[in-house]
């Protein structure tokens, strides 16, 4: 494939989890894919790396979402690599569990800095540079319509991405972009199973009527479709990936 046909991912939160499946999944579609991460340099580069060991293309680049720079930064490292960018998927994100009465403000505030302010300024990225047939993929949770006691910071930030993907879409018209954001449920990433006993991922896990978590690659698979031609014709949608939680 030449410089001039490879498609180019840039996937937020890359290096573990959910993003870290996105990454594997989109190189094994031959796309090449830019590893966004905050802090864990080192499973960033593993990652990178293995995609690279299987014949792939990627690099890995360091970058507050919630930065304005850092993210303008990321993007123009992807076009000056790969020459241009095709899929965004902003699977950075943070998570705090308190009621609300309970609730420290800073935190909240941390909270939302990464989860609202992360996708406004990795949006607003995506808009200018994404080109023609491309896909631009945010994520909300499942919890946002659970309503679990705890969640209230969280499904709040969650609840701002969903008002956002439908204005995304309009605001793309005429362009052949696309624009949906994923809530998974319950999924088996060191972000769910921190702090959790084994008598609460149980129950939760049984809260579908399949009967498990979901596992990262589950969900990575939605993603390869939302970013792929079959997946074109989904637009402004806010996809529940959960196994039939309700």
């Amino acid at each position: 494939m030449s410089e001039s046909t490879i498609r180019v991912a840039v996937v937020t939160g890359g290096s573990r989890g959910i993003g870290r499946a996105v990454v594997e999944r989109l190189a094994r579609e031959g796309y090449a894919v830019v590893v966004g991460y905050a802090g864990r340099k080192d499973a960033a580069e593993e990652v990178a790396g293995a995609v690279l060991a299987a014949g792939g293309r990627a690099i890995s680049v360091q970058a507050d979402v919630a930065d304005e720079d850092q993210i303008i930064e990321l993007f123009e490292r992807a076009e000056r690599e790969f020459g241009g960018v095709d899929v965004v998927v902003h699977a950075a994100g943070k998570l705090a569990l308190s009621p609300v009465a309970e609730l420290d403000l800073a935190e909240f505030d941390a909270l939302h800095r990464t989860n609202v302010r992360g996708t406004f300024v990795v949006a607003k990225q995506a808009l200018r540079r994404l080109r023609a047939g491309g896909a631009l993929i945010t994520f909300s949770t499942s919890v946002v319509g659970l309503a679990l006691p705890g969640y209230g910071a969280y499904a709040a930030s969650k609840g701002a991405v969903e008002a956002l993907t439908r204005i995304l879409a309009n605001e793309l018209r005429g362009r052949d972009i696309t624009t949906n954001t994923v809530a998974p449920g319950p999924t088996a990433t060191d972000l769910f199973l921190d702090g959790k006993d084994e008598q609460t991922i149980d129950r939760m896990a049984k809260q579908a009527p399949l009967e498990r978590l979901g596992a990262p690659e589950d969900i990575a698979e939605t993603i390869a479709f939302l970013a792929s031609p079959a997946g074109h014709w989904v637009n402004g949608q806010v996809l529940r990936v959960n196994g039939g939680i309700v």
